[in-house]
């Protein structure tokens, strides 16, 4: 086995997880910012669990597209 190669690969793997890592926490930031109310009181205080579904699958869609994107 080449450890070099695999060393290579290891790398790219870690790099690509973090940079997709990146994006998530990216996108959610910009999504608390833009939403017109507050969404740590609408899923802490007012137990607004609808919202939190949303963000959720908002998030993992996001995840899906970067996921596809980086694995070409």
């Amino acid at each position: 086995m080449d450890w070099q190669l695999l060393l290579r690969q290891l790398a790219g793997t870690v790099i690509f997880s973090l940079l997709g890592l990146a994006v998530c926490v990216v996108f959610f930031i910009v999504l608390v910012h833009v939403c017109p109310f507050s969404i740590r009181k609408e899923i802490e205080q007012d137990q607004n669990t609808s919202l939190g579904l949303i963000i959720g699958a908002a998030i993992i869609g996001i995840a899906i597209i970067i996921s596809a994107a980086m694995h070409g």
